[in-house]
């Protein structure tokens, strides 16, 4: 991050684990099933303008959504992508001061939907407190944790994904990789900027998992590229080091970095020894973290050269605190891998644990395997969300459009990496993760004062627990008032 990017930062990390669902060959399976539904003809791209209110506590919100495609071309004209969105305004609102905040979610290959009808959109689909689903079909309610009550919104599909599509003639791979995507949504951002005279607006980035990573990107091009600067970013179920979240032979930083994860999901599941598992979340967790950070660290730094009793002793600790047996990681070399655990935790019940939200469980036809087949908490909310979002677009905003709208696919792979990462990762965000990467930054020695971090005791999508949502809504509406408030008071 430049020295010069006086961007404030709010952070949110989740103390149960989570991870992105789709595996590589479901995402090659569902891009060969999409390629043949590619768009034939430039859609329609007139926009669809409504009107709402919402009651916010004892007060009346009034706003405009904008529903539709912002077509996006070259200098000459032609087109190149046709990129939807979703954007709420709230009508009373001076344009000089009131910010506006873009958002999407990640994948690579994600809608915004989970954001939108999840946590941030003035509707948000009906689920129990917990999370869990209702019996369909799916129903959308007023949200009364919107952000649209301290920021407009401005819900960005990538290219590829929800309604957003290349243009005729133009391949897929300009925008299928990371450089190429932050090129697009920046260039995007920029141009809705324009169009709709927001420039003298407070402008914030908000991402989640992926789309963490696709904002640290967004951020530096709109500043090198088109001269914007951003006043703060969301980073919400954070990765912005993608090897910190890869399992790879001779690679060993990540065991670390998810033990204390592993803790949160076995806290949850009561599968600690009773001394932790009488514990606060938090208390068991830093537990974890200490252990994780001196001496599993420097046992997996000795490697072969660990001596028999060391090796027990570390043994014995990543059991206690990953709720595993000791036989098991003995057999995995002191290295349990995220696919391992989610299926060993519960494996004595004949279940499996959640990837996304692992305060889910579900079942296997294998119990004998070593990966999950699917991952139940995925299952539980692609449903739901996809006839909410199809459902609210047609009925409440009026925009009709009869395409597949792509909620979360494959159909942007292969996704370019550009030696960024070993390749395309379904792995989970963890709190440790994100911290080891904050305390590695280097650069600015005042970067820290900008960074807040929070935490949720629920998964990778925590909003989709109703307290966690509460108190995600409260820590970003003090992160913008405390943003706006510094620049209000260093202005000239």
């Amino acid at each position: 991050m430049n020295r010069d990017l006086a961007t404030r930062i709010f952070l949110t990390a989740c103390l149960v684990l989570a991870a992105q669902p789709l595996s590589a060959r479901q995402a090659q399976q569902a891009s060969a099933t999409a390629a043949a539904a590619q768009v034939a003809t430039d859609p329609d791209t007139t926009l669809s303008v409504t009107r709402h209110q919402i009651t916010i506590g004892s007060r009346v919100l009034r706003y405009t959504a904008t529903t539709g495609y912002l077509p996006m071309r070259a200098e000459d004209g032609t087109p190149e992508a046709w990129i939807f969105f979703i954007a709420y305004t709230a009508d009373d609102a001076d344009r000089a001061t009131w910010p506006v905040t873009f958002t999407y979610n990640g994948g690579p290959g994600s809608s915004s939907v989970w954001l939108h009808m999840g946590a941030l959109g003035p509707r948000r689909i009906r689920l129990t407190d917990s999370g869990d689903q209702l019996p369909p079909p799916a129903q959308f309610a007023n949200n009364e944790e919107t952000w649209l009550d301290f920021t407009d919104l401005v819900f960005i599909d990538p290219v590829l994904t929800g309604f957003s599509r290349p243009a005729q003639g133009k391949d897929k791979s300009l925008f299928t990789g990371v450089e190429e995507d932050i090129r697009s949504v920046g260039d995007f951002i920029r141009l809705f900027t324009t169009r709709f005279e927001r420039w003298a607006s407070p402008r914030f980035l908000a991402g989640e998992s992926y789309g963490t990573f696709r904002s640290a990107g967004v951020a530096q091009y709109l500043q090198q590229r088109h001269g914007m600067y951003i006043s703060g970013i969301s980073l919400i179920s954070s990765v912005l080091d993608l090897k910190t979240l890869v399992f790879t032979p001779g690679h060993d930083l990540p065991y670390a970095l998810y033990l204390p994860a592993y803790t949160a999901v076995a806290w949850y599941h009561r599968k600690l020894p009773a001394d932790l598992q009488a514990l606060p979340l938090a208390d068991a967790v830093q537990r974890a973290r200490d252990f994780a950070d001196n001496d599993y660290v420097r046992a997996l730094q000795r490697g072969s050269a660990l001596a028999a009793d060391e090796h027990a002793r570390v043994r014995a600790g990543i059991a206690r605190f990953a709720g595993l047996s000791e036989d098991f990681v003995e057999r995995a070399d002191l290295r349990v891998s995220d696919q391992r655990f989610f299926k060993e935790l519960a494996r004595a019940d004949g279940e499996t644990i959640g990837r996304l939200d692992a305060r889910f469980r579900g079942h296997d036809r294998d119990a004998a395997g070593e990966t999950v087949e699917s991952d139940p908490s995925y299952a539980a909310i692609r449903g739901p969300f996809t006839g909410v979002l199809n459902e609210y677009l047609r009925r409440e905003l009026s925009y009709r459009n009869e395409m597949t709208y792509e909620i979360l696919g494959g159909r942007v792979q292969p996704w370019n990496w550009y030696g960024n990462a070993t390749g395309y990762t379904n792995l989970a965000t963890p709190v440790s993760a994100t911290e080891y990467t904050f305390r590695h930054l280097g650069g600015d020695p005042a970067l820290p004062e900008r960074v807040r971090m929070t935490y949720y005791e629920s998964g990778h999508m925590m909003y989709i627990h109703a307290p966690s949502l509460r108190q995600f809504t409260e820590d970003a509406r003090a992160f913008y008032a405390a943003t706006l408030r510094r620049r209000a008071t260093t202005r000239p």
